[in-house]
């Protein structure tokens, strides 16, 4: 750490190795010796922007470019923002310590819809304007990128230049482009955006013209420019076994969230649930080698020395040489003592040799997501599982010494009824059923079933992306009928705040005409609307009042079929007329096979990759 600003106040704040940089494995370059600084920043905390395995692949590839100095921003929490403004210090990188504006790109990785806030309270504290327009020819260029760009108006007039898809071949073009423009002489914010806005992935929201309808939808997107795209396509890295993966992770010197190896298995989903944005966002499918994923882990561990390595996918059990890869990866990472683990294994692939590989079923609970309650209900999200494959999935739980099962649901679905919410009554009490019916030998202690159900948020680019939301007192009664069902001591209700739901909705499906409301939160000093203990529903509520919008716009009208949506601009490759034919299909109460079993045209193949099932 170079920052004496911070390094005087650190005795005075919790957690100083948040701030302190100097971590095993950080890259530290001669600044004078690059031609483009860049700052990713991640808006949350240092424990939850170390976990982000984007960040990590990002870091390393900017890094590996001899041209790029890449240095790591996060958000600091609050008691260090107060200090930050009482003394004057402006943000800075963890790496150099230098400000923000020493730099000549400024990312951020929007995870999360209520990361909204605490991005604008980071070009804050930096000293950036948080508008555009606003910003002078020598402020670096603010760039925004992560999965919340596929619908970005909310926040598009805060960043000069959004990267819709995969990061780690755009930010390098960026990066390329920029460091030549700057040597020729050519260099203007505007020039730079102007010829930013040829690269494939790249969207310059102020070179675009918004148009609405007497009603208040929208009515076009129109380019300033005739050279500037109609609509932009999301980049994707074609060839995983080919694409950067970091040797070496930066060696926190606190815990962190997932302070562990992260090994990702493959991108894209070959299910199709039609509430699921990343299931459609992340295509096509893209799978990596065994061979390129056990050199990966045994890389890492060397260069780590951690314990556990976590696979990670959209669906696990999906990988489609799983049972090669665990037996390849437990050649050496049992005689090392290092444990695997599978967060996210789907229901009908759970087995037992599976629960006997891997450390995540060692331990005494796991976790299914069934979704919904009824097979009727399951039926219209295209889950594609059944009772039947809850019960026998348990079962082997139970059998192999589990004790604690978590079961996943969401209410306020599409077509959605009391008998689907009692449904999710009834299947808890038949989980409890299974353990019983064992031998009481065979039973593992202390059974618990915890049942957590979030609220339904109709996002974009899905088949539910016209639905409207329920309304906030209809998934409050939906939540409490619930509640009244559950009648077991040994079941567990869990449910997510429908207050927070109902924000996150407004800005998942919002366009422009929020971005007003967001920055009167942050001018009011509001960050950390992720946390329970810092969203303030008023305060939206509030700022949207101040604003003029009418919240309910974007939650409960639904929009129209044919309706011009804010995120019609963005190509993800999944074309709107397969969205539409799954909608139709939902409401019929028809399933999709997976991609797996046959192709349904989803469109995801136009845009290449390695894959065995896009054609």
């Amino acid at each position: 750490m170079h920052n004496k600003n911070i390094s005087s106040v650190l005795k005075s704040v919790s957690k100083p190795g948040r701030y302190i940089g100097g971590e095993f494995n950080s890259v530290i370059k001669n600044k004078e010796e690059v031609g483009v600084r860049f700052a990713f920043c991640f808006p949350d905390t240092y424990e939850i922007g170390m976990s982000n395995l984007g960040v990590r692949i990002l870091y390393d590839v900017l890094n590996k470019d001899k041209d790029v100095w890449c240095e790591r921003v996060y958000a600091p929490w609050t008691d260090m923002k107060e200090k930050m403004e009482e003394y004057s210090i402006p943000l800075s990188a963890v790496e150099s310590g230098d400000s923000l504006d020493k730099f000549d790109l400024v990312a951020f990785s929007l995870q999360y819809e209520m990361c909204y806030t605490t991005t604008l309270a980071m070009l804050k504290l930096a000293g950036f304007p948080i508008w555009a327009k606003d910003r002078a020819e020598d402020c670096p260029i603010i760039i925004g990128g992560g999965p919340c760009v596929y619908n970005s108006e909310p926040v598009a007039e805060f960043f000069d230049l959004i990267n819709i898809g995969e990061g780690e071949e755009v930010l390098l073009e960026i990066c390329h482009l920029y460091k030549q423009m700057k040597e020729d002489g050519s260099y203007t914010r505007s020039a730079f955006l102007r010829a930013a806005s040829h690269i494939e992935g790249v969207y310059i929201p102020s070179l675009y013209e918004v148009a609405y309808n007497e009603d208040g939808t929208l009515k076009e997107y129109k380019p300033l420019f005739d050279d500037v795209p109609a609509k932009i396509k999301k980049r994707i890295v074609a060839d995983m076994d080919k694409a950067p993966y970091p040797e070496k992770l930066v060696m926190p010197y606190i815990e962190t969230v997932h302070d562990r190896i992260v090994l990702e298995i493959y991108r894209g989903c070959i299910r199709g649930c039609r509430f699921c944005q990343a299931g459609m966002v992340y295509r096509p499918i893209r799978e990596k080698s065994v061979e390129t994923l056990c050199k990966q882990a045994k890389c890492l561990y060397d260069n780590t020395g951690y314990d556990e390595i976590s696979l990670i996918s959209l669906s696990i059990s999906d990988y489609s040489s799983l049972p090669e890869l665990t037996d390849s990866l437990l050649e050496w990472t049992d005689a090392s003592h290092v444990s695997l683990s599978l967060p996210s294994l789907r229901i009908d692939s759970f087995s037992e040799e599976l629960m006997k590989k891997v450390s995540s079923v060692r331990t005494g609970g796991i976790t299914f997501a069934p979704e919904a309650g009824t097979q009727r209900l399951r039926d219209v999200i295209n889950k594609n599982v059944c009772e039947e494959d809850l019960m026998r999935s348990v079962g082997i739980a139970f059998r192999g010494g589990k004790s604690n099962v978590k079961l996943y649901f969401m209410n306020g679905l599409p077509t959605e009824t009391d008998e689907d919410i009692i449904g999710i009554s009834d299947l808890a009490k038949k989980v409890v059923g299974q353990y019983f019916a064992l031998p009481k030998p065979e039973r593992p202690k202390g059974l618990g079933v915890t049942v957590s159900v979030s609220c339904f948020v109709p996002k974009p680019f899905t088949p539910f992306q016209w639905e409207k939301q329920d309304t906030f007192d209809e998934l409050i009664r939906k939540q409490e009928l619930l509640k009244s069902a559950i009648t077991d001591r040994r079941i567990k209700y869990a449910y997510h705040d429908a207050k927070v739901s109902f924000i996150e909705a407004v800005l998942a499906r919002g366009d422009r005409r929020l971005a007003p409301a967001i920055a009167y939160l942050a001018d009011k000093g509001q960050m950390f609307d992720a946390w329970d203990e810092y969203f303030n529903y008023d305060l939206w509520i509030e700022a949207f009042e101040k604003c003029g919008i009418d919240p309910a716009f974007y939650t409960s009208r639904g929009f129209g079929l044919d309706e011009v949506l804010p995120w019609d601009i963005i190509d993800i490759g999944v074309t709107k007329s397969f969205l539409r034919r799954e909608r139709d299909k939902a409401y019929e109460g028809k399933t999709t096979p997976s991609c797996a079993e046959h192709c349904s045209g989803c469109g995801a193949n136009k845009l290449g990759g390695n894959n065995r099932w896009c054609k």
